[in-house]
């Protein structure tokens, strides 16, 4: 009778055991499309056997009370895991560089309707068109009328940019909000996740996925290295500093550049603002490139891609090569724009250089500071406008600063005109696009543009100049180039290398999202809930619970037949 009895037992195991395989199929199916949904899967083992005493048989007997769930398993990779984490930043991180740089190519190719390019070479025909009768009055307003279009379109590329980098530094923000999210949420499922899977007694499987998930998001944003001790609890690292550990989390601040506004992000747990010393998220003192593996996470790029400051012509120069490709290469917004400022740059200088000439002189001036190899205005061969005017006017002017200022000579009375310098670390004294104006006089009165030779004779050979410079002269781009080019062919090549950088990004990015893609793939093999995989283990367990059903049955009506026929 004892071994009748226990037979119920096996079967209620049976009916209890399918019914919960059959609800964790169910859940699996009710979350087919739940994003990072981990699959439940069911394994059974055999409940504890019931041995008999050595005595009333030659070998110990068992016998089985049935089966019983000994496990659900929440099955992760990770290996992939870590892999896909890896590679969906350094996907983000060249997406949003080709991003960048497409969308700076768009500022230089077009401004509404007219290209730069073409602004360019209509200001070359309008000095050549000069070279032809430099004192006809409709070839030198052509001039002028040209170069105020050439400077209103480059000022219009360059606050473009400018207008870009806040963008993008409101994206920054954005995204170090979100890194701080994700940091807060994980240290809390941490301590959720510790508190439930303490007993040892069950998994907050639910809870996992969610800070799996958090793991995905964080991965794309920055560069992170992460693992998970005894007690379910995962410490995260961003760039090598720590930024979830067992008791808490490390928030990100964001720096405020008082000139700028651009913000940068940085350890506050790690600085000592009150002297002023920050520790900063990113290092690019080494080269941005995937053997350093450097080139990881979205904010990274964007913090890369907008620079730290706004660029002009200095910023090439005095460049090596390695110095340039560490740094300012990378940094798509500020190359872009040190290199248009450079072709400008290269222009006005070029172009008043020639209009206003300049030679060197020793002298003691009148304030009886002595003026040793100066640049002075050159009168042998500096040219006057119709006023007559001395020094002659230049076309493009610095805001606030004239070309020359008067010194008498205290020896002999001379005046001379001394060439006001560019300093490098004062931008008012700088021919850069931020500073530049068409000079005042010319707009009022373009006769006044210097074309009378010191002689009376007008000046055809200083206006054939002008016009030959454009594709005479030798300009390089970058401390990369090794080819110097004409003021003619610079913007065409660097809208070429533009072009050649973009491609670059664009199909690394491309070819990281397939690998992004075939990674996942993997993943969603290992976790991901199989609509057809579901349903078959749903007839397998409701055939197990139906068969466990029959068994009840069958050793009931055994009992009955034992009971009431043998009874008797």
């Amino acid at each position: 009778m004892a071994n009748g009895m226990g037979s119920l037992y096996i079967g209620a195991s049976g009916l209890q055991n399918s019914q919960n395989a059959i609800n964790t199929t169910a859940n699996n199916l009710a979350n087919v499309d739940t994003k990072g949904y981990v699959r439940q899967q069911v394994l059974f083992a055999d409940r504890n056997y019931t041995t008999f005493d050595r005595k009333s048989a030659i070998s110990f007997q068992q016998a089985g009370l049935g089966v019983t769930i000994a496990d659900v398993v929440h099955t992760r990779d990770v290996f992939l895991d870590q892999y896909y984490r890896s590679e969906v930043g350094r996907q983000a991180f060249y997406e949003v560089c080709g991003k960048t740089i497409d969308e700076v190519t768009d500022f230089f190719q077009e401004m509404e309707g007219e290209t730069f390019q073409q602004t360019l070479e209509d200001l070359w025909v309008a000095f050549e068109e000069l070279s032809k009768q430099p004192d006809e009055g409709e070839r030198q307003n052509l001039v002028v009328l040209k170069s105020t279009l050439f400077l209103e379109q480059a000022q219009a590329v360059y606050e473009n940019t400018k207008s870009y980098q806040r963008n993008i530094n409101v994206q920054i923000t954005d995204s170090v909000n979100r890194i701080n999210e994700l940091g807060k949420k994980i240290d809390q499922l941490n301590k959720k996740i510790m508190a439930i899977e303490a007993g040892d007694m069950d998994t907050a499987m639910a809870l996992r996925d969610e800070r799996d998930n958090a793991l995905d998001e964080l991965g794309s944003l920055v560069k992170i290295d992460y693992k998970e001790t005894v007690d379910g609890t995962v410490k995260v690292k961003i760039e090598g500093v720590t930024f979830v550990d067992e008791a808490r989390y490390f928030e990100m601040g964001m720096d405020r550049d008082k000139i700028t506004d651009f913000l940068t992000p940085y350890w506050p747990h790690l600085s000592d603002e009150s002297r002023g010393k920050i520790t900063e998220v990113f290092d690019f003192s080494r080269g941005i490139n995937s053997n350093n593996d450097t080139d990881v996470g979205k904010l990274k790029a964007l913090v890369l891609s907008r620079g730290d400051h706004i660029a002009n012509y200095q910023d090439l120069q005095g460049l090596d090569s390695a110095t340039y490709n560490r740094v300012l290469k990378h940094s798509i917004i500020m190359n872009a724009q040190a290199e248009l400022d450079q072709l400008i740059h290269t222009v006005v200088t070029t172009v008043n250089d020639i209009l206003c000439p300049n030679t060197t002189a020793t002298f003691r001036g009148a304030d009886g500071v002595l003026y040793e190899n100066v640049k002075v205005w050159d009168e042998t061969k500096g040219c006057t406008g119709s006023d007559g005017v001395k020094p002659g006017h230049e076309l493009f002017t610095r805001r606030g600063m004239e070309r020359y200022r008067e010194v008498k000579c205290i020896d002999d009375g001379k005046t001379y005109y001394v060439y006001n310098e560019e300093d490098p670390s004062d931008i008012g004294t700088q021919y850069s696009m931020i500073n530049l104006e068409i000079n005042e006089e010319l707009l009022q009165e373009e006769a006044h543009l210097p074309h009378i030779r010191p002689d009376g004779e007008t000046a055809f050979d200083m206006a054939g100049e002008l016009a030959a410079v454009w594709g005479r002269d030798r300009v390089t781009l970058n401390p990369d180039d090794t080819d110097p080019c004409t003021i003619k062919e610079y913007y065409q090549r660097m809208l070429v290398g533009f072009a050649s950088e973009g491609s670059v990004y664009n199909k690394r990015a491309e070819t990281l999202e397939g690998s992004v893609t075939t990674i996942d793939n993997k993943r969603q093999e290992v976790f991901g809930v199989s609509s057809d995989e579901e349903l078959s283990n749903m007839i397998k367990y409701q055939n197990a619970y139906n068969a466990a059903s029959r068994y009840i049955n069958v050793v009931s009506e055994m009992l009955e037949h034992i009971i009431v026929q043998l009874g008797s």
